[in-house]
């Protein structure tokens, strides 16, 4: 295992952040359901909010090595690139072929579901695989935020299946 920093971390979240902006912004334009809206155009506010905060929280950290191991054949890169492909919004095509998939509201709040479930889920490896104190604690930072986001979707897809 190597060890990231978290400026690489940061860069991916923000990409991240901005697709998932694209999705609520282009699912809330598909559903009927008010409410469900509303949720989409605070969560796409929010994304957008993030990636900026995000991007002021790298611009505070340190400047760090690319890793703590030697890396010749910049493997390192290699690693976190397959692991942000695998989050389900991790490209501008991702997002508009899971879009093409969602006919209603629950659809779509499914697949937000899924998506912050995959971003806690890239934020926690990463966390996991970065060496520095303060850069575990803004990756936290991170996970807290994508836990924000999943709790209201979850909320309003109980709400709407009760």
């Amino acid at each position: 295992m190597y060890g990231f920093n978290a400026h690489e971390i940061f860069q991916i979240a923000m990409d991240i952040e901005e697709n998932g902006r694209v999705f609520y912004e282009k699912a809330r334009d598909k559903i009927q359901d008010q409410d469900a809206k509303q949720v989409f155009t605070a969560l796409a506010l929010a994304e957008s909010e993030h990636k900026k905060r995000f991007a002021s929280m790298k611009s505070e950290l340190p400047p760090t090595q690319q890793g703590e191991v030697w890396d010749p054949d910049n493997e390192m890169n290699s690693y976190l690139k397959m692991m942000a492909d695998m989050h389900v919004f991790r490209s501008d095509e991702e997002v508009e072929e899971q879009l093409s998939w969602v006919t209603d509201t629950l659809d779509a709040l499914n697949l937000g579901i899924q998506f912050e479930k995959d971003s806690i889920i890239f934020f926690l490896d990463m966390q996991h695989a970065t060496t520095g104190k303060q850069e575990k604690e803004f990756i936290g930072q991170l996970i807290d935020e994508e836990r924000e986001h999943l709790k209201k979707l979850s909320l309003k897809l109980r709400d709407l299946t009760k």
